[in-house]
């Protein structure tokens, strides 16, 4: 904490890869257990907000792997509520109205998700219908952009180089009254700093 104030940084989210997803049975309490342990990190430098990957949600409720899955966020939710840390679902593939009625079958508050608009419109969907959507389960956004690059075919480009509609996004934002962080993703120091600078042309 105290090498963050010294440059005048804050940390607004804790990262948790993991090698295998929590839908996987084996050698899963260790895996919870490191989650756990992220989030008092999370605790203790600040942000209490812990994004973790989880690929898609499962598709069927019969299936082992789903009976697992939702017991893993379960434990995760009702530990979050004991500490006061969220958790941020990076999800793939899976549209807004799936994850929130996904989480709706838990009886807690520290289950969310992140957003991300490039991923959104490469997975055909719209990422301003997406923010009414997800609402108060928006609880962490990444900045990055996407354009067509040809009639068939979406990419993912450098924040400002796509053709998202940024104003329009972030009146978005105004509307459900998102204070979070939006993260600039990129791959160099450069295009970090282009991305910074073409937000800021948005946000105080």
């Amino acid at each position: 904490m105290h090498l963050l104030r010294s440059d005048d940084l804050t940390v607004s989210a804790i990262y948790c890869p993991l090698r295998r997803g929590i839908d996987v049975a084996l050698n899963l309490e260790p895996r919870l257990e490191y989650i756990r342990d992220t989030m008092q990190l999370a605790f203790d430098l600040g942000p209490r907000l812990v994004i973790v990957p989880i690929g898609p949600l499962p598709q069927k409720d019969d299936d082992p792997a789903s009976a697992v899955f939702l017991e893993s966020l379960r434990d995760l939710g009702q530990h979050g509520d004991r500490t006061g840390v969220t958790i941020a679902l990076d999800n793939s593939g899976d549209s807004p109205e799936s994850l929130v009625a996904y989480l709706g079958r838990f009886d807690t508050g520290s289950l969310a998700v992140i957003y991300n608009p490039a991923n959104l419109v490469l997975a055909g969907f719209n990422p301003f219908d997406a923010i009414k959507t997800l609402n108060k389960r928006l609880v962490y956004a990444q900045a990055q952009d996407a354009r067509r690059v040809s009639p068939s075919r979406l990419a993912a480009v450098p924040l400002g180089h796509g053709d998202i509609d940024w104003m329009n996004l972030l009146a978005h934002f105004e509307v459900i009254d998102y204070r979070g962080a939006l993260t600039v993703l990129g791959n160099d120091h450069a295009e970090l700093a282009t991305g910074v600078a073409f937000l800021r042309r948005f946000v105080a």
